[in-house]
């Protein structure tokens, strides 16, 4: 994190001089990842370069996966790092989707040192969401200390999450289904 600038310059440096060269991000690069900062670059600096790009699976679809169905229906996607984003800016696209009753994907949730983005964001869950309404933890997907849990919105304040946890909380209709969390469609069955 915070050298996402200097990766893309080497490679666009690199690219210029007429090297084929690659970035790697995590999940999709257009989501939340660094296509935009290369396109920017590449645009800012008038260069005329092949760029292409990969689509990978976004750390939202995989939590979904993992959980069942929790984005089967209307959602949104927040990232709580507030290094890029002023945090009066995330905050006023937390309350709107919430009292929108969306299902919402949090990338970025908490980090050691970064609290009060997560304890604020559940304040403003808690006015719209019910005490019941699960909430899905997937942390470090893919990799070996891969982790998935459900628990309830009123848990979710003493639960594990970090930078590498995606937190699904769902919306008025969603619910567990078995070991599933799934957001009804609205399908007559």
């Amino acid at each position: 994190m915070r050298q996402e600038r200097e990766r893309c310059r080497l490679a666009i440096d690199r690219a210029a001089a007429g090297e084929k060269v690659a970035i790697v991000s995590s999940g999709d690069a257009g989501v939340y990842g660094m296509a935009g900062l290369v396109l920017e670059m590449v645009e800012q600096d008038g260069l005329n370069i092949s760029v292409e790009i990969i689509p990978g699976v976004t750390a939202a679809s995989s939590a979904a996966a993992k959980l069942g169905a929790p984005l089967m229906l209307d959602y949104a996607t927040i990232s709580l790092s507030d290094l890029l984003t002023p945090w009066e800016v995330i905050r006023k696209r937390l309350e709107a989707v919430f009292a929108a009753d969306l299902v919402v994907a949090l990338y970025n949730p908490k980090s050691h040192k970064r609290l009060m983005p997560f304890n604020e964001m559940l304040s403003i869950a808690r006015k719209h969401r019910q005490d019941d309404t699960p909430v899905g933890i997937a942390t470090a997907l893919g990799q070996d200390d891969e982790h998935v849990v459900m628990i309830r919105l009123d848990q979710l304040a003493d639960a594990e999450v970090n930078m590498k946890s995606i937190v699904i909380i769902g919306n008025s209709t969603s619910r567990k289904l078995g070991n599933w969390l799934v957001t009804p469609r609205g399908y007559n069955l």
